[in-house]
């Protein structure tokens, strides 16, 4: 196999503003911006945030409950490289926020 076509996903993560951050197999880590896609037929659900926040991987891609999935081509080519330990905090700060703004929402939805 040719080692610039390794695009396994070994890790993914929700993050605000319908993003996902991404490390593959061979060490690459971005984030990925789903926003452009989120009017387009099945991806229209990915537009709950609740629902959103299932990704998951299921052999090797990036994929949802429901089937939908990010073609790796797609996902390499719209990939933000991320190096830094610095780059990596921020996501973690930006994760944490967009989790306290859920349980904020949520918590505002069940006290209706």
């Amino acid at each position: 196999m040719n080692q610039s076509m390794y695009w396994n996903v070994k890790t993914v993560k929700p993050l605000p503003n319908f993003r996902i951050y991404v490390e593959l197999e061979d060490g690459r880590k971005g984030i990925f911006d789903l926003t452009p896609y989120l009017n387009r037929g099945i991806f229209r659900e990915l537009r709950d945030v609740h629902y959103f926040n299932q990704v998951g991987i299921l052999f090797g891609a990036v994929t949802w409950p429901n089937e939908q999935d990010i073609a790796p081509e797609t996902l390499l080519a719209g990939l933000v490289p991320v190096e830094s330990s610095a780059d990596l905090a921020a996501i973690n700060v930006d994760v944490a926020v967009g989790y306290a703004h859920a349980q904020t929402a949520a918590a505002h939805t069940l006290h209706r």
